[in-house]
């Protein structure tokens, strides 16, 4: 079954470009002029994807993911008109799962899109059983679930391969390029920056549920695992 999508932006050409890609990669898409109309699309039919605009008069796409991520998990994609790091922190810490900035490129959008789509899939029965564990915190790849101390972790798919990345190597240090290496595919460039914010995004999770000490900077290198309440 193809993926459906649901395409938020407020320049009807973009919609237009962004749809046409999709749909020429096997992908149904739905497109919509603003917020308000993305909400009331995804009450109607939850896609498996949302690419959001983040400058949408009325309602941004901030503000739609802030609302959306009340009651749905689905994989959002932000699109912003100015590669501005602010707008891109609050994405990621908000729930988005990338990023890409106009003027963009179709066959990169879809690439993300895929690599997105990749990790919110559910696991076949032949997926990796491999459990991982560290200190209290734990990590299922079958079944998509994360854990510390008991406690559900709720992770968008790229923060669950990041971390997954990290428990597989409990004891090494790893570069800003191992580290997304592990969630997007190899052509795909990923800036320093949005590195850090999903980096600090799974921080900021587990700190939530009473993990302070799970991924620790070594600085000028990279980043590793901390003990994890062990």
């Amino acid at each position: 079954m193809p993926h459906h999508i649901l395409v938020a932006d407020d320049d009807p050409h973009i919609r237009e470009i962004i749809c046409f890609a999709l749909e020429k990669a096997g992908m149904k898409t739905l497109a919509v002029p603003d917020g308000a109309a993305a909400l009331q699309a995804i009450e109607r039919r939850a896609p498996h994807l949302v690419v959001l605009d983040i400058g949408m008069p009325e309602m941004d796409g901030l503000e739609v993911c802030r609302r959306l991520r009340h009651t749905s998990d689905v994989p959002v994609l932000f699109l912003s008109a100015r590669d501005e790091e602010i707008d891109r922190i609050l994405g990621l810490e908000m729930g988005g799962d990338d990023y890409v900035t106009k003027p963009f490129s179709p066959r990169e959008l879809v690439a993300r899109v895929n690599v997105i789509l990749r990790r919110a899939r559910p696991a076949p029965e032949h997926a990796d059983d491999r459990q991982f564990s560290h200190g209290r915190l734990a990590l299922v790849p079958a079944s998509h679930t994360a854990s510390f101390d008991g406690k559900p972790l709720v992770l968008t798919g790229i923060e669950f391969a990041i971390l997954k990345g990290f428990l597989a190597r409990p004891a090494h240090v790893l570069g800003r390029d191992m580290v997304m290496a592990n969630a997007y595919a190899a052509n795909i460039h990923v800036a320093d920056r949005t590195v850090d914010s999903h980096v600090r995004n799974i921080r900021a999770k587990l700190a939530a549920v009473g993990c302070v000490d799970a991924i620790e900077t070594v600085h000028g290198v990279g980043f590793r695992l901390g003990k994890c309440g062990a």
